[in-house]
């Protein structure tokens, strides 16, 4: 593998702006990008690479590997919540990357030993200034949301679930390029683990706190969110909130199942129970489940017993998922489905697709958000969390905008 030291070219947002402005020079395919804590560091770019439908047994084809500092390439993509019980994902393979390790410094990384296209080599000499984007967005139908609420409030009351994740979604339409808004939501709101692919089918520019999947050699964790709270209230009271505690702890019972399907009797624990942390907007409670995993299970068997993610079902979660079809207008697409990147160096990285944007290839764009619904919940409580969980997003604004209103 080849590993070449490039130094200090900008912030995760400036380098794929450049990126992104050299692959459409070059006729080639867009970039795909990870930011925030991936793989130990503040960005994974995949200069170019053609992300297409796949099938979903073809997804994050790579036997369990790690740890390592490079990343090197590997098979990129995502996999969306299943609607009807059919899974639908994209993706596709990059042979190299360039890596922005915890210090700001970038790394050119090849898997076969290749050097850094002369294209390539032009675009990161060449800065993209920020370009104009704007999205009108439309709010959710409050009523139907709060039916959702009511009729999860009376499954649980009658014994069929004990907690389930009702969403709902605003919808938009894009102006200007899914790129520019995924490079300024990123710089802006830092999520842990922000995500963008793109392709002749659209785009989807996840701004996501949540990790679904950390796959190392044998050792596979997962930090499922629940419990949620505004940044300006007090976040002592996500501890103090006896609903949010047990939203949580279900939750994490249900991570401790889905990964006890696969791992070795005994090894599932869990290092970390209700930590706060924060998140664009938002205060959440994060818990941490690690398991020893094999290396000969494949990813498609370790996919098959934790995916769709617990935090984004219910429990018991076949029973959740056949009722949140009947309490959900729309199907959930990306959103609450995974997105990451599987490398042969590095191991496999995925996030719970959530705070996530999908623009279909005429700029449609659709913002799914949701909560967990317990019998302590309130379905005004649950509708303000939801526009919480969307405020960081829906109010955005272009930084090239933002630019030309500060000039003299």
């Amino acid at each position: 593998m080849r590993i070449d030291r490039l130094g200090a070219l900008g912030t995760p947002a400036e380098v794929l702006r450049a990126v992104s402005a050299g692959a459409a020079r070059g006729g080639l395919a867009p970039p795909a990008a990870l930011t925030g804590e991936w793989f130990g560091a503040r960005a994974v770019i995949a200069p170019s690479v053609s992300i297409e439908p796949v099938s979903a047994d073809e997804v994050f084809p790579v036997p369990a590997s790690g740890p390592s500092d490079a990343v090197g390439g590997g098979w990129i993509g995502g996999l969306s919540f299943p609607a009807g019980g059919v899974w639908s994902a994209v993706g596709g393979w990059t042979d190299c990357v360039l890596r922005c390790d915890a210090a700001g410094l970038w790394w050119y990384e090849s898997l076969t030993d290749s050097p850094l296209p002369g294209w390539l080599d032009e675009a990161l000499a060449t800065p993209s200034a920020p370009k104009p984007w704007h999205i009108d967005w439309t709010p959710p139908d409050r009523d139907v949301h709060r039916a959702g609420v009511i009729a999860c409030l009376e499954a649980i009351a009658a014994g069929e679930v004990y907690q389930a994740c009702v969403c709902t979604r605003f919808s938009g339409t894009l102006r200007g390029a899914s790129v520019d808004f995924f490079a300024d939501a990123v710089a802006s709101t830092t999520p842990a683990r922000a995500a963008y692919l793109s392709g002749s089918w659209g785009a989807v520019a996840s701004l996501s706190p949540e990790l679904f999947l950390h796959r190392c050699g044998q050792t596979v964790t997962s930090s499922p969110i629940k419990g949620t709270l505004p940044l300006h209230a007090d976040p002592a009271l996500l501890r103090d909130s006896v609903k949010d505690v047990a939203e949580n702890i279900m939750i994490v019972d249900l991570v401790r199942n889905d990964l006890g399907r696969v791992a070795a009797m005994g090894s599932v624990a869990v290092p970390e129970l209700l930590a706060v942390r924060p998140a664009p907007g938002v205060w959440h409670l994060v818990s941490t489940v690690s398991a020893h995993v094999p290396q000969e299970v494949a990813m498609r068997d370790l996919l098959a017993a934790t995916f769709p993610p617990a935090s984004v079902t219910g429990t018991p979660k076949l029973r959740a998922l056949e009722l949140l079809s009947q309490w959900e207008p729309h199907a959930r697409g990306v959103y609450c489905g995974a997105i990451g990147l599987a490398s042969p160096v590095a191991g496999t990285e995925l996030n719970v697709a959530i705070r996530t944007v999908e623009f279909d290839r005429c700029g449609r764009a659709v913002l799914g958000v949701g909560g967990g619904i317990t019998a302590d919940s309130q379905p005004d409580a649950e509708w303000q969390e939801c526009l919480d969980k969307a405020a960081s997003t829906i109010g955005l604004s272009s930084a090239a905008d933002a630019a030309a209103l500060s000039l003299p």
